[in-house]
């Protein structure tokens, strides 16, 4: 005798209580990982810190705006990288970047140096400002427009072309960092000297064409260090740090100096690299056989 099974009362109770859970599970948010927006949001802090360097630059706060330009400087040398540990790399972040890096490096350096020294020249003391911002445009727009051109050799990899922007801010700010220095340390006739106008837009108009040259620069991406060099290198990062927490307006100075005396080293470590790969292209052509004097 077939006859069919039902529930009891307990047991469609909890059938029904089980449905009620399944009904009220939210389903997956679709959207974008967080991964992927992280480096944007450290290039939007950057873009503050540049619209904030001029803002402090205003209220006549030049250390404040030069240490802005500083910290917009660290967080561009950490999106990048960011972006490339968590995936996140895409062609909307790179023209992000493109354009914070044009504020914060090329309009903010040379309006906070204009507003500091130059303002004093008018038009004359603008032009140089004007020169370094239109300079860095150019450094950026080659630079992107290199990221479709295809692979490049194995040597080039580890050069840029011309200053990069971040370090062409640095050395741009180089007259209001050792004059803030100079300042601290008391020598007045030093801090006046390097106030000068003159001298500013020297800097500029010498940075912004280092930024479009075709000097190729260490990019620093993957430098190996002699094992040799490993121990000195770790005390003098030492030293520079100490350094530049007692005195931080010298040590960026001293910086900026620091990495002019590496443009000629990379120079020759280029041209040392592209020879190398010049003869390691070229085919090895073997003499011609001595002929038989019989023929």
């Amino acid at each position: 005798m077939n006859e069919r099974f039902t529930p009891g009362p307990r047991a469609q109770a909890i059938k029904k209580w089980r449905a009620r859970l399944r009904a009220r599970r939210r389903p997956r948010l679709k959207g974008i990982s967080f991964n992927r927006v992280l480096p944007n949001l450290l290039t939007l802090i950057g873009l503050c810190c540049g619209l904030i360097a001029i803002r402090f630059a205003m209220e006549g706060r030049f250390a404040a705006a030069a240490a802005a330009i500083v910290v917009a400087g660290v967080i561009d040398g950490l999106d990048g990288r960011l972006a490339r540990l968590l995936n996140g790399t895409s062609r909307f972040g790179a023209e992000f970047d493109s354009l914070s890096d044009f504020l914060c490096f090329g309009v903010a350096p040379g309006l906070v140096l204009y507003i500091w020294t130059l303002e004093s020249w008018r038009g004359f003391g603008y032009a140089p400002s004007l020169l370094f911002a239109v300079c860095c445009a150019l450094r950026l727009a080659r630079f992107n427009s290199a990221l479709d051109a295809g692979p490049l050799p194995a040597y080039r990899q580890h050069f840029f072309t011309g200053v990069p922007a971040p370090a062409g801010a640095l050395l741009g700010l180089f007259p209001l960092f050792a004059a803030l220095s100079a300042a601290e340390w008391g020598i007045v006739w030093l801090a006046s000297a390097l106030a000068w106008p003159g001298f500013s837009a020297v800097v500029l108009v010498g940075v912004g064409g280092l930024m479009v040259s075709q000097l190729p620069t260490w990019a620093f991406k993957n430098f190996r260090v002699p094992e040799a060099m490993l121990l000195p290198l770790l005390i003098g990062v030492g030293l520079y740090v100490a350094f530049l927490v007692s005195e931080p307006w010298a040590a960026m100075a001293l910086g900026g100096l620091v990495y002019v005396g590496t443009l000629p080293l990379s120079l020759r470590s280029y041209r040392r690299l592209k020879a190398e790969a010049e003869a390691i292209a070229e085919p090895v052509v073997q003499p011609p056989a001595a002929q038989s004097i019989h023929g």
